[in-house]
């Protein structure tokens, strides 16, 4: 089950001090236990959707648009935003002065896919700041995850695969073998297109990066055609000009750093849940995150992939019951003033 649709009770434009604008809002009761919605993509941008998560009498549901996407400003569909300064040390710098903008002491994270990964950097930072995570649909922004899904399940599409790897002009790639190029590569061919002073050529890339998302998750109960690809056409440039910075750049993080530092999250109650079907980020991330977490929940949800299920949504909100109660038994529930 979802919650009733709401309206923000306050919302506004964090001045970030370097020429951005970060959209915010909260949501529910501004008494409760403050929940930051972390969205994916990188650029996906908040839905409204989103605010439906958590029993709007128990939480102050904080969301956020990440830099450059959704309600954000600069947008990176103007080729003006300075890209260089949208990187995960930026979003971690942003989240913690939202919080402090709002006056949250701690708050409980939420986070699906790139959100995941953002979720985790930021936690690892400052783990005295986050009293629980609900993850789903895990993800950390290994090469090795990278690989996969930009390359690796091509296995699956090879026709879909073939198409995204020639339009970047990487013709040498192939699928996986032991002496294949760094995914990278690939990746950052999409980074410069989505960089041409040409808006043909940038809306033409976006196509062919969003066609292969729609591809990986086409075999999936919920993967809707078009489910990435049907987006205003701002919104699209943003998402793939985005995302293709980020990974192009292994998400600006040591490789497998979030993993092997998960043992800095020990104490904190926190619940991992992944599609068994997910075959863009395959379960093997979320086992062995939990592996390397101590105290971490794994929920295998067995009938869902990366677009969920009603299982999978069944999972979550009875997950967030237990954090809340753990949380608010913990002492952790928040009475600080409603930003």
């Amino acid at each position: 089950m979802t919650h009733p649709s709401i309206e923000p009770y306050a919302t506004g434009l964090l001045d970030t001090g370097d020429g951005n604008l970060v959209y915010w809002e909260t949501c529910g009761n501004p008494t409760g236990v403050p929940v930051l919605v972390v969205h994916g993509g990188p650029g996906s941008g908040c839905s409204v959707g989103m605010r439906r998560g958590f029993n709007p009498d128990r939480y102050r549901i904080i969301l956020f648009d990440q830099r450059n996407c959704g309600r954000s400003t600069p947008h990176a569909s103007d080729l003006a935003a300075n890209m260089s300064l949208n990187t995960t040390e930026h979003l971690i710098s942003d989240m913690e002065q939202l919080r402090e903008y709002l006056g949250v002491q701690k708050w409980m994270l939420f986070g699906g896919s790139w959100g995941v990964t953002l979720s985790l950097a930021y936690a690892q930072r400052h783990p005295d700041r986050v009293s629980g995570m609900l993850l789903v649909s895990i993800t950390s922004c290994r090469r090795s995850e990278l690989d996969w899904l930009y390359r690796g399940v091509g296995r699956m599409f090879p026709e879909a695969w073939a198409r995204f790897r020639e339009f970047a002009g990487t013709e040498h790639f192939r699928l996986p073998t032991d002496t294949e190029p760094p995914i990278e590569d690939l990746l950052m061919s999409y980074s410069r297109l989505m960089e041409n002073p040409d808006p043909d050529v940038r809306a033409r890339a976006a196509t062919e990066w969003l066609a292969w998302e729609d591809a990986v998750i086409s075999m999936e109960s919920n993967g809707n055609p078009g489910q990435y690809s049907n987006r205003p056409d701002d919104a699209k440039l943003a998402f793939v000009r985005i995302c293709s910075h980020y990974y192009a750049n292994g998400g600006f993080l040591e490789d497998g750093v979030l993993i092997r530092e998960a043992g800095k999250l020990a104490g904190i109650p926190s619940v991992l849940v992944h599609g068994r079907n997910d075959l863009g980020g395959p379960v093997i991330t979320a086992w062995e995150l939990a592996r390397s977490w101590p105290g971490a929940e794994l929920i295998v949800i067995e009938d869902s992939g990366h677009t969920g299920s009603a299982a999978m949504q069944e999972a979550l909100h009875a997950a967030g019951d237990r954090l809340l109660a753990q949380i608010t038994a913990g002492g952790e529930l928040d009475r600080t003033h409603p930003g």
